[in-house]
């Protein structure tokens, strides 16, 4: 008698990473470890969303013992990287991507859910990080952003959306998924600008005061920005503040 294996269920993920390759800075030539992207999924949802394994497994349509079993590889593979100094590469895997919207999706973690923003064919969408009318000032914190839909040089809509919970390198996906051309924010880390520049959002940073100014002068052609104005908060344990105004003003790195 011929036994069939029972087919995998496809895991649910919301989008696939914009960021594939982590490579340690001083080896060369590292062995690779390659992490699925259901992997990937059940790590961000759980350690960055900080779900408890039940939730995360409704938001990926498994049961909870799968999403303990990729949880334990995944964290064995990271675990390995850090520690042998080994290349992360994110690919593959049995997954499904989610359409958004959907009955099942948590809104605080589904990076689609909420971002329908139809754009349209002459339409340039800008960003900015937002909070009571001014640019807030840490990219990675940010709670809101303010969209501007722009044709022939003028504002023709404008509206505040809520980022649902996403942080740092998540807002990227999330500005990619509301079909935005340009980002103006105050502070903003590596990992994030990276990520930005993989969606193809294109970056004024440190940036300050008011976003409808902010606008204004980039369409006149006179917002002056800082390429390099970094956020090193990461590094430092927030010993100053993120609030609006507290990375974009003084000490870009």
């Amino acid at each position: 008698m011929i036994i069939l294996a029972r087919p995998k269920r496809c895991r649910r993920v919301c989008r696939e990473p914009i960021i594939s390759n982590f490579v340690p800075k001083d080896i060369d030539n590292p062995q690779d470890v390659v992490l699925s992207v259901d992997e990937y999924e059940v790590i961000r949802l759980v350690d960055l969303e900080k779900l408890c394994h039940e939730e995360c497994a409704k938001n990926m349509d498994i049961s909870r013992t799968t999403v303990t079993e990729i949880y334990e590889s995944a964290r064995e593979k990271i675990a390995e990287c850090l520690v042998r100094g080994k290349e992360l590469v994110i690919s593959g895997g049995n997954y499904c991507l989610c359409q958004g919207g959907l009955p099942h999706c948590m809104k605080k973690t589904c990076i689609k859910s909420n971002v329908k923003l139809p754009k349209g064919e002459n339409t340039m969408r800008v960003a900015v990080t937002y909070e009571n009318g001014e640019i807030y000032g840490h990219f990675g914190h940010t709670k809101q952003f303010k969209i501007y839909d722009i044709e022939d040089g003028k504002i023709i809509k404008s509206e505040v959306i809520d980022t649902n919970g996403s942080g740092h390198g998540a807002l990227a996906g999330f500005l990619s998924d509301a079909d935005a051309d340009i980002l103006i924010c105050g502070g903003i880390g590596g990992g994030a600008q990276m990520a930005l520049i993989n969606a193809g959002i294109k970056l004024y940073a440190g940036i300050t005061g008011n976003a409808d100014d902010a606008v204004a002068k980039l369409l006149a052609g006179k917002l002056e920005y800082n390429p390099n104005a970094n956020c090193n908060h990461h590094h430092t344990e927030h010993e100053h503040n993120c609030g609006s105004g507290g990375c974009g003003q003084n000490g870009y790195h």
